[in-house]
């Protein structure tokens, strides 16, 4: 028996044009980005439009878009303008009108603070749904790309060894320019030329090395500060119990700059960082998520490659954020995060620490595994205390979750929707597109969990 196709037809015309509401589900996550958006106060957008000119793209339309690409793992503004004739879910949100790259690249950078602004607007949207009520928040970092090259990198060494050569090749040029009436010179040599492309260079060094030097300043006044803390707890810890303490005595740091200190001359806030693959010029990106939910609650940035300095910007931005959401009673993060100070300034926060020291040990034997928990020290310091914590069945169980949240969401964010490289340069301006990253996935998990 023949098998009976179903007919294709491109030809014939609509005698009506459709309906952009006929294109997808009513489930479909394009469809809930635009109903987010459309209950997003967006005056701080429309308000800045004069009036005056060619009419301009909705913002509600834009933010959409941006909301939906960067959900989708489609960041590039030239993708998102192919996807608005290539993608039915695109053509729905910008009601089928074609904006191009520049007018989406544009948008972007000039309402990069307003669009950082919505992150806390949506969390609150979660909560009204019933989604979101905050308790646990395990923190964790990423290296994330700069959109610069690390081969663009110049160190305190090599830029005075440069200079160096620099300076002497234009007393050679010099020399070579007062003896052109004498002498020829290479036809391809054109001497002004020259001048002016190592005056430039020579510049440029100088810019670098001034940057090199503030940083250095910097560094040192942090070190310092970290140092005398360490001395004074020391004689402290003598004076009170008569002995001397464990360790080695705390080296004062050497002011100036060190021979591998750099900057990027693509982007100069962007830092040399560690990563599986060897070092890479890179930011590092902080995440806290809310272990029931999967949802970024905090983000921000950090020039830092070590974790230990971020758990202060992570409480204060847990403590700005509404009532309504509810209070972060317990917080997990790794090893990285370990020291007295974070421990402390926890507990002064209201927010029970579970930060090891070392590395836990998986598949621990079943002895240890069922064994009582034991009594609590009296009057414990925070970490004896934390670390009593984390050897009772609770503080193992809740310490567990750490892996299976945070890293989750970063492995989401970097390896399915794509998002290794961030395409802005700055900090200012790449803080704001992690916020757009972390905003665009919790709109992408709330709609999972709505449509659960």
């Amino acid at each position: 028996m023949a098998v009976q196709f179903k007919q294709l037809d491109r030809k014939t015309p609509y005698l009506l044009p459709p309906s952009v509401q006929d294109y997808l589900p009513e489930d479909h996550l394009a469809c809930f980005v635009v109903e987010i958006v459309e209950q997003l106060d967006l005056s701080a957008f429309t308000d800045v439009y004069s009036g005056r000119g060619k009419k301009p793209y909705h913002p509600a339309m834009l933010v959409a878009l941006l909301f939906y690409g960067y959900a989708t793992g489609v960041f590039s503004s030239r993708k998102l303008e192919k996807a608005a004739y290539d993608s039915i879910a695109v053509r729905y949100i910008c009601a089928n009108s074609y904006p191009d790259h520049d007018t989406i690249a544009t948008f972007r950078k000039r309402f990069l603070k307003e669009i950082e602004g919505l992150f806390v607007d949506i969390l609150l949207i979660a909560e009204t749904m019933g989604l979101l009520k905050l308790g646990t928040v395990s923190l964790d970092g990423t290296k994330i790309k700069a959109n610069a090259s690390k081969h663009k990198a110049l160190s305190w060494e090599y830029a005075n060894k440069l200079e160096e050569q620099l300076k002497a090749e234009v007393v050679e040029l010099m020399q070579k320019a007062e003896e052109a009436d004498n002498a020829t010179l290479p036809e391809e040599m054109n001497v002004p030329e020259e001048l002016a492309r190592r005056e430039q260079r020579l510049n440029t060094i100088a810019q670098a090395k001034k940057k090199i030097q503030a940083r250095a300043k910097e560094r040192f006044e942090r070190e310092q500060a970290a140092y005398e803390e360490k001395v004074e707890r020391r004689k402290c810890y003598e004076e009170e119990t008569g002995k001397k303490p464990r360790g080695r005595q705390p080296v004062a740091p050497s002011e100036g700059p060190l021979p591998k200190d750099q900057v990027n001359l693509t982007d100069e806030e962007s830092r040399i960082m560690p990563t599986q693959g060897g070092f890479e010029q890179a930011y590092n990106a902080q995440a806290g998520v809310d272990i029931e939910t999967y949802l970024i609650v905090e983000q921000h940035l950090s020039q830092s490659p070590n974790d230990k300095l971020e758990v202060s910007s992570t409480l204060e931005n847990l403590d700005q954020l509404p009532e309504s959401l509810g209070a972060v009673r317990q917080l997990l993060a790794d090893t990285g995060y370990f020291s007295e100070a974070n421990t402390e300034k926890c507990e002064s926060a209201g927010v029970e620490p579970l930060i090891p020291e070392k590395r836990h040990h998986h598949n621990l034997p079943l002895k240890e595994r069922l064994a009582e928990d034991q009594e609590a020290p009296e009057n414990p310091t925070a970490v004896a205390a934390m670390k009593h914590r984390l050897q009772t069945k609770a503080g193992r169980e809740a310490y567990g979750q750490r892996k299976s949240t945070v890293e989750t969401v970063f492995g989401i964010i970097k390896h399915v929707l794509g998002f290794r490289q961030f395409l802005l340069r700055g900090f200012d301006s790449v803080q704001s597109e992690w916020s757009l990253v972390c905003l665009a996935w919790n709109l992408k998990r709330i709609h999972a969990l709505k449509v659960a």
